[in-house]
């Protein structure tokens, strides 16, 4: 069983920046695969990012060139930095981990982007 923690949400202006972290129970370097997606109010959860053991990312057209995905062995804690954000970027945010065929969330956490 892996354990995932979120932190990092809020309300932000457009324009302004977040950085989410998603702290994993066991050592992240076991992982297959760590990443973010998201759930729009009224649409589905969406891929957002991810980043594979090797360190091979990927990331969701929209999101390309705005926001980045990173990692943390020493804490194991996955990041995601998201710049210039835009009111269509307000989701709950959720953290993924993948260890061999299973698949772990987090609980969420809310992000608002609204002036």
């Amino acid at each position: 069983q892996v354990q995932l923690v979120e932190s990092g949400g809020g309300l932000v202006q457009p324009g302004g920046s977040l950085r989410l972290s998603c702290a994993a129970s066991i050592n992240i370097f076991s992982l297959s695969t760590m990443g973010w997606y998201r759930q729009p109010p009224g649409k589905q959860r969406e891929l957002v990012a991810t980043v594979s053991n090797a360190g091979v990312t990927d990331y969701a057209s929209s999101v390309k060139g705005q926001f980045s995905i990173s990692r943390d062995f020493a804490k194991n804690t996955v990041y995601l930095q998201m710049n210039s954000l835009k009111p269509d970027d307000t989701a709950v945010y959720y953290c993924n981990a993948r260890w061999g065929s299973l698949s772990f969330w987090g609980q969420g956490t809310q992000v608002t982007v609204s002036s």
